[in-house]
């Protein structure tokens, strides 16, 4: 079956592009063309801009009552139940998740968060009436935010967009989703599925392309929300933008997040633990906890531990069940983690295993060699820095306070663990640690509580009430 598309997905119809231009879809596992699909243009994010316009503004999405918007965001969740290892396959294929991995979060995990999101619309205090201290009687309204730009990343795109997509719906809102030129493939198959459910035209529209289009999609005066999920260095420019404009916007951003393993900790439960929480998606995901902390009495059989749980996972074609390590996304990010490991190296870093060159019995593909670094110092670069790879770094403490300090000492906040034979006595470290979310000897997403990250991780949140409240706009009505 071909994967190769022509149009793009504008008003509720397969729309021929713009322009002849095209992306090559390339699998980071065989180097080869998988798919060509259409690269979009500025008239192409203007074309689907009016038409979010066009059905928020005098469409009926945004008229229909919260419960008609719910029925046919059901219909969707139903669709998109069916076709949850299709989903998977097609993010595997395109940006090389491990098949393992991709069966987990890249598809399952995005239905869950649809039908969390229906939860908590069913629930949400979508118009309430307050007595007001002046004896008026108050209607407080949470109306729709308008039209929204939905910028995901490539490393979990079904996830991300999700995240944007089902509370901007819910809300009575309209979307422009504009994919990563990585994975566009899985997008297709996500417009075929609200065609079905019934979604009216204009309310979501999809035109992937490079940096160029995405940036005329936030500033376009047509958008009054922005959604992004990516780079802290993209994210400021588009808050930058988004400032300018004073218009809403929300960024889920980078992170180097720090696993603190205590000395009372059951070590094997731990090491494995982190074979998730560390090296999650071939280690390309934001919350990756990729700095692992170890006190210095128990320092070598952290690194010892570590480093023996990483040599023996399966590194190779994510298609293969067993595969717990697959591929960079592209040649630029298999480049840009072995610059990093030839930093560590430089920096004075012990390279424990790993280090740069093909992984055994690889001849192709953008792979890189899973990494452990011993003897860092949190100013290292290798610390310091989102490497977006499989490269983790062992870094020493004093005592509990000494690693909570080193854990804070980032200009990230968006993730991390604490492994301990104590549950309050980990309670009492993520209470001190500056970050959106916090696993004690596990680390997950309930899409019930919100997610996001503190300093450079981000502004605003996901998931939850709470980002579903993102998505709508306050109003105050009174009355005598």
């Amino acid at each position: 079956m071909s994967l190769d598309r022509s149009t793009l997905f504008i008003d509720g119809e397969w729309a021929a592009p713009a322009s002849s231009d095209t992306i090559q879809v390339v699998s980071p596992h065989s180097e080869q063309v998988i798919a060509t699909v259409p690269e979009g243009t500025t008239t192409d994010i203007d074309a689907a801009v009016a038409a979010a316009r066009r059905a928020f503004d005098s469409g009926p999405w945004s008229r229909m009552s919260p419960e008609e918007r719910i029925e046919i965001v059901q219909n969707f969740s139903n669709l998109y139940a069916g076709k949850l290892g299709e989903m998977a396959e097609l993010i595997t294929l395109e940006m090389g998740s491990p098949t393992s991995f991709a069966n987990l979060a890249q598809s399952p995990a995005p239905w869950m968060q649809i039908e969390a999101f229906l939860g908590i619309a069913r629930e949400f205090p979508w118009e309430e009436r307050r007595t007001g201290v002046l004896g008026t009687d108050v209607v407080v309204r949470r109306e729709p935010v308008g039209v929204v730009a939905a910028i995901p990343p490539w490393n979990v795109p079904q996830f991300t967009i999700m995240s944007k997509v089902i509370p901007a719906l819910l809300s009575g809102s309209t979307v422009v989703v504009k994919p990563a030129p990585e994975t566009p493939l899985d997008t297709y198959l996500m417009a075929e599925l609200l065609l079905e459910a019934g979604v009216p035209a204009g309310v979501v529209n999809i035109v992937a392309g490079g940096r160029e289009v995405g940036a005329h999609l936030v500033a376009h005066p047509g958008v009054d929300k922005v959604a992004f999920t990516g780079s802290t260095a993209a994210g400021r420019k588009i808050a930058a933008v988004c400032g300018e404009q004073l218009k809403r916007v929300s960024l889920e951003l980078g992170g180097k997040s720090a696993a603190i393993v205590l000395d009372d900790a059951d070590l094997g439960a731990a090491m494995e633990g982190l074979k998730f929480t560390a090296l999650m998606n071939s280690g390309q995901a934001c919350v990756a906890q990729t700095r692992i902390l170890a006190s210095r009495a128990n320092y070598d059989n952290v690194v010892s531990a570590l480093a023996e749980t990483v040599s023996k996972m399966q590194v190779g074609d994510p298609m293969d069940p067993a595969t717990e390590i697959g591929p960079m996304v592209a040649q630029r990010q298999q480049e840009r983690v072995e610059k990093y490991i030839a930093l560590g190296q430089e920096e004075g870093a012990r390279l424990v295993i790993g280090g740069n060159g093909m992984p055994d019995g690889l001849s192709s593909g953008w792979y890189v060699r899973p990494t452990v670094f011993a003897d860092v110092d949190n100013a290292m670069r290798i610390a310091q820095e989102e490497i977006f790879g499989p490269v983790l770094s062992v870094i020493p403490f004093d005592d509990v306070d000494d690693a909570v300090r080193i854990a804070n000492d980032s200009e990230y906040g968006l993730a991390g663990t604490v492994w301990t034979g104590d549950v309050e006595a980990g309670l009492d470290v993520a209470r001190q640690v500056r970050t959106g979310t916090y696993g004690v000897n596990t680390y997950t997403m309930d899409f019930s509580a919100p997610f996001g990250g503190y300093k450079n991780s981000g502004v605003g949140r996901e998931f939850g009430p709470e980002g579903l409240a993102h998505y709508t706009e306050l109003k105050s009505i009174y009355t005598p």
